[in-house]
């Protein structure tokens, strides 16, 4: 099994540590669009994988109703905590707000999860 490794590219920091200093104006911290765009898609892609393994997972353990649903919400509240771990808990350096780690692409990965779901349900314990 060769796991993806955009998994283990995450973070690029997206934070310019240089701000503008004047007198009149505020210190605005700015962002790299591409950096921010390459960790939206190592967000995308961490969480489209693990959907993919849950629902096998899932299948295989003979989940059916709402305990499968329950387990897809788990895994991906872990997978969150998963990413904002990689950045260290620095989610601002990485991101432009909290949102995007915990939220983002949430149920993206569900259509993924419930047809590897079924089919890993139906290969193992129907067939």
């Amino acid at each position: 099994l060769n796991i993806p490794s955009i998994v283990t590219s995450l973070p690029v920091q997206v934070m310019d540590v240089s701000t503008k200093k004047s007198s009149d104006e505020l210190d605005v911290p700015t962002f790299s669009a591409e950096n921010l765009q390459s960790n939206m898609k190592v967000i995308y892609y961490s969480r489209t994988f693990l959907s993919i393994v849950a629902g096998v997972i899932a299948g295989v353990l003979g989940f059916t109703s709402l305990t499968g649903f329950v387990f897809y919400f788990l895994i991906m509240a872990v997978t969150s905590v998963g990413l904002a771990a990689k950045a260290k808990f620095n989610v601002h350096a990485y991101f432009d707000s909290w949102n995007r780690v915990t939220l983002d692409g949430f149920l993206s990965g569900l259509m993924s999860f419930v047809l590897f779901w079924t089919f890993a349900y139906d290969i193992v314990h129907i067939f």
